[in-house]
């Protein structure tokens, strides 16, 4: 990983004690030293010249958010569906939050689980189960199935509305490989629309790109966390040339809802219309790249190809209006009516939406 300009500029350690000093490090070297930009000048600003060397209580807290970093290793349940895209074998980070030890990470490594085992930063292995998957946020929820002895001190949350562009963060990430611990800085915070039918009006995006992105936490100077890792992708800054980076689900988000997900295991926004579809937007138009086997819009005849130029009768020229627009019946089982081009036919087709998470399949003995 590429990071600073800095004597030190490996991110990789192994073990807790050299991780800590080698974070120490970069975060020293992140308030006063430029990236090595992906991103020109004039997308991801230099420090302020305000920035300073992080004090003691900083680097205290940085250790303590460090130290709350877990590896996540999950197999899916026999015959998932989502194994075609995301495998059998999954792996991750996540960040304890909760004085009870309860995990934080992103929520597709969690869809279908049958086993998920947890791994701390002193390679204590021990079960988990899922509490929640929010389908809205894209955020996931586990708890250890033993106490963690010693106690894991859980990370504290802020806000990313108050981050500015060019900030450096840290992102950790933990796995059976070991540690890996980048300064990234943020070039964007704007809305997000993915191809699988998920749409938040935040998201954070920051350069260079973390491989080991999924659920990885990534924190302020102060050592507080403000997102969690979701995505690769190519258009980090949004303007200008393009340039790699990863996109970050702010904690914002879990906030207003992190009651409600660990009391019934999702929240009602998770429970809304899918229909089995993947797109992109090419050229102002929404066209259809794939639809899931066996899902609603397969059953209704859409295809690969497809460009929906209504729902309902409303235009979209989105992915955000399209799946909004969807997104605003009352039950998830509603019937849609899209309006799409098929080469040069222009039809309305009728499509039974379904509740996708009562589509995904329950552990065995559940």
């Amino acid at each position: 990983m590429r990071v600073l300009d800095c004597a030190h500029s490996a991110a990789r350690v192994r073990g807790l004690l050299p991780m800590l000093a080698s974070a120490a490090l970069l975060v020293l070297c992140a308030a006063g030293a430029e990236v090595r930009a992906a991103a020109p000048a004039h997308q991801s600003p230099p420090p302020k010249a305000a920035d300073a060397p992080a004090t003691e209580a900083q680097l205290a807290a940085l250790r303590r958010a460090l130290n709350a970093v877990v590896a996540l290793r999950v197999s899916a349940t026999e015959g998932a569906s989502t194994s075609r895209s995301l495998g059998d074998e999954r792996s991750g980070s996540g960040v304890v939050i909760d004085a009870d030890g309860l995990i934080l990470t992103i929520g597709y490594l969690l869809l279908e689980a049958q086993t998920i085992e947890v791994v701390t930063q002193d390679e204590r292995h021990m079960p988990a189960r899922q509490v929640a998957y929010d389908q809205a946020t894209g955020f996931g929820l586990v708890q250890p199935l033993v106490p963690l002895r010693p106690r894991i001190e859980p990370v504290p949350m802020s806000t990313a509305a108050t981050l500015e562009l060019g900030e450096p963060l840290m992102v950790s990430t933990s796995s059976e490989g070991g540690s890996e611990v980048g300064v990234v800085r943020l070039v964007g915070h704007r809305a997000f629309s993915g191809y699988w039918e998920y749409h938040i009006d935040q998201a954070l995006f920051t350069v260079p790109p973390v491989p080991n992105h999924s659920g990885a936490p990534v924190f302020n100077r102060q050592g507080e966390l403000v997102g969690i890792g979701s995505l690769f992708v190519s258009d980090a800054p949004a303007i200008g040339r393009v340039v790699p980076g990863n996109m970050f689900v702010p904690v914002d988000l879990l906030l207003p809802v992190l009651a409600e997900m660990r009391a019934t295991g999702s929240t009602r926004a998770s429970h809304r219309p899918w229909l089995g579809v993947s797109s992109q937007l090419q050229d102002g138009r929404v066209r259809i790249m794939r639809v899931e086997r066996g899902g609603p819009a397969q059953l209704a005849g859409l295809s690969a190809g497809d460009e929906v130029l209504a729902v309902d009768g409303a235009p979209v020229d989105s992915l955000e209006s399209f799946y909004k627009k969807v997104w605003t019946r009352s039950a998830p089982t509603d019937e849609v009516e899209l309006t799409v081009r098929s080469g040069e036919s222009v039809r309305k087709v009728r499509v039974q939406a379904v509740d996708r998470m009562q589509t995904l399949r329950k552990p065995r003995g559940i």
